[in-house]
């Protein structure tokens, strides 16, 4: 299998699988119990806390485990208006999210708040002062991504909390840093969000397992789940011990070879784009600013018939998020391109086992899909 999805998902590295499998084996013990396996437990859990946490820039206390970067989503746009209850009903955010925010975005619509949605220019960027000039004096929160997902191009949330700061300090902002963590450099200090969300499984760690960083001006932040005191009380259930395991292992591996891995995937997508010419019709949808996505169009041929095509050969790309049941996502739709060119836009996304042999192997396919019996529109 050649595999070419890696914004998808990752391969769980063998170390992080020996890892988890020492905790559901061995180490099995609720970290809550007061006997003496609990209480060892408790100890590794704040270990792989502080590994997770010095990754991210920030203070063990300040990062909260979660089942998966949705929750983490989720969690961070509840707890800033709640927080926010009495600044104002209104978010801004953008057309390009992940459906974790824009779903829950659309839910408190329902219940009442106003949001505001900026529109990316077609090569999918949008500036600070666009984000900056909709926020008002009633604008309880800013969600925007760091990286996106089907696009890999890097937003400028820096830029966004410097400007906060100076035109209304109450506004909270939450990242979706999910597609950025250990993909592109930042900490908590470097971005200034308030609400920072990672996930394991995009860096070779297990699914069901993500964080959410809370920065000190957020107080006493309101649980999304009810129940006992696990995350110090801001966060109930049984703690995922194996999960937690292996994102610390994960966490632990990628920034021992952080450098070498970025360079890696950084030199596989300028090698893709450069055999873009040798695909008739085939077209670079964006320039990225991320190392690992890179979103193109076959204009005129339905994605969907694309990725089937090339997975019949065992090679695994994605209309993904970019095409559900024949419609283009939210994302590609909000760039405003011709009809052909959306139809046709598939994403590669590359990890540190990707070979330029891959690429090959994908192009060659992406060329013989060109020139097969299959349709354009």
């Amino acid at each position: 299998m050649i595999y070419l999805d890696h914004a998808a998902t990752t391969p769980l590295l063998p170390e992080v699988a020996e890892a988890m499998y020492a905790v559901l084996k061995d180490d099995f013990a609720n970290p809550s119990a007061q006997y003496p396996a609990g209480q060892a437990m408790a100890k590794q859990v704040a270990a792989w806390r502080q590994t997770i946490a010095t990754a991210v820039g920030c203070q063990p206390k300040q990062l909260h485990f979660t089942s998966c970067g949705t929750e983490a989503n989720n969690w961070a746009i509840s707890a800033a208006l709640w927080q926010n209850r009495h600044v104002g009903k209104h978010i801004v955010t953008t057309a390009v999210e992940h459906s974790a925010v824009v779903a829950p975005c659309e839910w408190w619509a329902k219940q009442g708040y106003e949001v505001t949605t900026i529109a990316p220019d077609s090569q999918g960027h949008i500036t600070p002062e666009q984000v900056l000039d909709a926020v008002r004096d009633d604008t309880a929160l800013v969600s925007i991504m760091l990286v996106n997902n089907e696009l890999g191009t890097v937003y400028p949330v820096d830029a966004i909390a410097n400007g906060l700061a100076l035109k209304n300090p109450k506004t909270l902002l939450h990242t979706d840093a999910v597609q950025g963590f250990l993909k592109v450099g930042f900490t908590a200090k470097t971005l200034g969000a308030d609400f920072i969300s990672i996930a394991a499984h995009k860096i070779s760690g297990p699914k069901g397992i993500g964080a959410l960083y809370i920065g000190d001006r957020v107080r006493n932040p309101k649980p999304l789940l009810a129940g006992g005191a696990q995350e110090q009380g801001h966060r109930a259930g049984t703690e995922a011990t194996a999960q937690m395991a292996g994102f610390a292992k994960a966490v632990e591996l990628r920034t021992a070879t952080l450098s070498n891995d970025l360079a890696h995937m950084q030199a596989l997508q300028d090698y893709a784009i450069s055999k873009i010419p040798t695909v008739t019709g085939l077209q670079l949808l964006t320039n990225p600013s991320a190392p690992h996505i890179l979103a193109l169009s076959l204009s005129g041929y339905p994605a969907g018939n694309i990725v089937t095509d090339l997975g019949s050969q065992g090679i695994c790309i994605s209309a993904g998020s970019a095409c559900h049941q024949g419609k283009a996502s939210h994302v590609i739709s909000a760039l405003k391109l011709p009809k052909k060119v959306t139809a046709g836009v598939i994403r590669l996304s590359f990890g540190v086992s990707t070979t330029t042999e891959d690429v090959d192997a994908c192009f060659a396919a992406l060329d013989a899909h060109q020139k097969s019996r299959f349709p354009m529109l």
